[in-house]
């Protein structure tokens, strides 16, 4: 069975300069990929490229086993797009709007988006140009899951949202990933990345720099330890350890960072009373920096 998404060496150059430089990638059926990098990394372009929006400089890709070239109709059949920059027909409401997308796409369900709009507390009846930039968000995911497409391809879909709303997202995304729809979605929300993805592809200036399951990703990050003692505190041996470094003694107040997964510092740290105990976890930036320096960030 192919692979939901596959690209081979996909290229897309301006003036010479590369957008997208040999991206080669698979996406697995069912799977949840994140797609990370600053802006203008080649997220959206790769996205265009899928849905044959621009024409690659070299290179192909694939969904579903059809070239998103030469087969764009069963692409697009299959597919659907939420844009990063969206735009509704701000004269139409929230209902005729789902009722248009539903008419354009074949075995879509209204039914089907007013559950979605309930669940994500979205008032259809009002139009779109009056709806704030996170509203018209909500709408946007509701009209990209009408029809219950075999991908999804995400640009930035909680963009907007309030924490509440962006938890209803991931779990719609997680009930689509469960019954057997594969979701690729480009984001900066770090907490969106560990909540949703099993992978994620990291690029950097339109190569791609690595594929990662989401623990090797956080794996690779340095976090900052804060433990306070009652009582006596480890000696500078207790806690010499790989991939640890003790930043600041002040008893009974101790500061560390560490490297990776807190497993061997937990440990070296249970013989002693602890009050408290703090950590302060990378941004998503600092942990794509890894990636970027080849260094901890």
């Amino acid at each position: 069975m192919p692979a939901a998404i596959e690209t081979f060496e996909l290229t897309k150059s301006y003036d010479g300069k590369p957008a997208l430089d040999h991206l080669s990638l698979t996406v697995n059926r069912g799977e949840v990929f994140g797609f990370l990098g600053p802006n203008g990394a080649g997220k959206s372009t790769t996205i265009r490229l899928l849905l044959d929006l621009i024409r690659p400089t070299s290179g192909r890709a694939a969904i579903l086993g059809f070239d998103t070239r030469t087969q764009s109709h069963e692409v697009r059949a299959r597919t659907s797009y939420l844009p990063g920059d969206l735009r509704l027909y701000g004269n139409l409401r929230g209902i005729e709007t789902v009722e248009l997308f539903c008419r354009l796409r074949p075995g879509a369900d209204p039914a089907y988006g007013i559950e979605l709009a309930r669940e994500l507390d979205l008032d259809l009846a009002k139009h779109a140009n009056a709806l704030s930039k996170g509203t018209r968000q909500k709408l946007g995911v509701v009209v990209a899951l009408l029809g219950r497409p075999d991908v999804l391809l995400l640009d930035e879909p909680t963009s907007g949202l309030d924490p509440l709303m962006q938890h209803a997202v991931w779990q719609i995304l997680r009930r689509e990933a469960a019954r057997g729809a594969t979701v690729f979605f480009s984001s900066h929300v770090m907490s969106e990345v560990e909540q949703t993805c099993e992978r994620v592809g990291i690029l950097r200036e339109g190569r791609l720099v690595a594929v990662e399951p989401i623990a090797t990703l956080k794996g690779r990050s340095l976090r900052h330890v804060e433990v306070s003692f009652a009582g006596a505190v480890p000696t500078p041996e207790d806690v010499r350890l790989p991939g640890v470094r003790e930043l600041r003694r002040q008893p009974p107040t101790l500061e560390f960072e560490v490297a990776g997964e807190l497993d061997g510092l937990l440990r070296a740290l249970a013989p002693f009373h602890i009050l408290d105990l703090r950590t302060e976890q990378p941004t998503l930036d600092e942990l794509l920096m890894t990636y970027y320096t080849g260094a901890p960030a």
